[in-house]
């Protein structure tokens, strides 16, 4: 039986397909790789992602570790709580399923103008708020132990929401609402990985004695 020609316009293509930033690991400090955040070298890297960084096919990437498929991950405060997340079945990737999160990010795309596009870009995608906070660079999140944060650098931004309303946008996929320290230690076992490591190192006494 001869092929539907929609189903053939329907199939997905290379130029269909999502094309992310990524930049090569060996011109980003201490390529060999590392666990957590950090506050140093986060200029530097920006400067590389700039100046170096190109787009390439998203599932091509997802298994070279040769290349970091750099990713703004935003941390949304109210003082000093946190705008906490739960993804529910609805979401594509089952692995997610019911892990909470304190970070709103995604990959950076042709057109987004750059980290601060793709950020804003996430933030009206993600956040239903009447309202674009002041963002702040504190830092950059790695994770080479696990083989998602092999290929994935993180460029750590906080926001706060000075007491204004703010939800998540597709309530079909998440939930979430500001909550207290110890609100979100309390499901630390069931956070995702980047978001645990982010919410270890803000509520760390050395990062505190830094603010």
């Amino acid at each position: 039986m001869a092929e539907d020609p929609a189903s053939q316009n329907n199939r997905p293509t290379m130029s269909h397909e999502e094309l992310v930033l990524v930049v090569p690991r060996r011109l980003l400090p201490d390529a060999a790789g590392w666990r957590g955040v950090r506050r140093e070298g986060v200029a530097q890297t920006l400067d590389i992602v700039a100046r170096a960084g190109e787009f390439r096919p998203r599932s091509l990437m997802e298994h070279d570790p040769s290349l970091k498929q750099i990713i703004p991950y935003l941390v949304l405060r109210d003082g000093p709580e946190y705008f906490l997340m739960r993804r529910t079945k609805a979401g594509g990737d089952a692995r997610l399923h019911d892990r909470y999160s304190i970070g709103v990010g995604g990959h950076v795309n042709p057109g987004d103008g750059g980290v601060w596009g793709g950020l804003r870009r996430e933030w009206q995608e993600e956040i239903e708020a009447e309202f674009e906070p002041e963002f702040a660079l504190i830092g950059l999140l790695n994770d080479d132990e696990t083989d998602v944060g092999s290929v994935h650098l993180g460029i750590v931004i906080e926001a706060d929401a000075g007491g204004r309303p703010v939800a998540v946008r597709e309530t079909h996929k998440l939930s979430g609402s500001f909550a207290d320290a110890s609100r979100v230690a309390s499901v630390r076992e069931l956070m995702e990985s980047w978001s645990a490591l982010v919410f270890e190192a803000l509520e760390s006494s050395a990062w505190e004695a830094l603010r």
